[in-house]
């Protein structure tokens, strides 16, 4: 066995995203958007994460997953800040979450967004790697749909 370099863990170590927390304002509001708007599965009964039960029982977390198996968990924090109100000024510890999409599913998903009036900071863009669509989420957290080139 190799000695492990103590600066960094192995290339694989890390296997995959297991969830993303946002602290949210207005629970309601952030389920009706990860829930009806982008269309993710919220989890209920047997499904929450035992260690989360009480919490989402009180209506302080909710769960969404996308279908990738990527959690995203809603933290109820009525006394938060709003973002700083220029929405060019990132935020300080994150930059934005992109969720993939089919090709040919991209306008719809331009369209959902626009319907729902879905504040959009730019886009849609092209690019050699896709297309991609930028947009704020109840909280003012940029977020992205995006999707590979389409194949000719």
């Amino acid at each position: 066995m190799s000695e492990q370099n103590l600066n960094s863990l192995a290339l694989g170590t890390l296997r995959q995203v297991h969830h993303i927390a946002f602290n949210v304002k207005d629970m309601k509001a952030s389920k009706h958007f990860y829930g009806k708007i982008l269309g993710l599965h919220e989890l209920t009964g047997e499904e929450i994460p035992k260690t989360l039960l009480q919490l989402v029982a009180e209506g302080k977390v909710a769960n969404f997953v996308t279908p990738d198996g990527t959690v995203i968990d809603l933290f109820w924090e009525p006394d938060l800040l709003p973002p700083n109100p220029d929405p060019k000024q990132a935020f300080t510890r994150a930059n934005h979450l992109a969720f993939d999409i089919d090709p040919e599913l991209f306008e719809q998903a331009v369209e959902v967004l626009k319907c729902n009036e879905v504040k959009i900071d730019h886009g849609p863009v092209t690019r050699p790697t896709g297309r991609g669509i930028y947009f704020y989420d109840p909280d003012g957290f940029l977020l992205e749909i995006r999707c590979d080139p389409i194949e000719t």
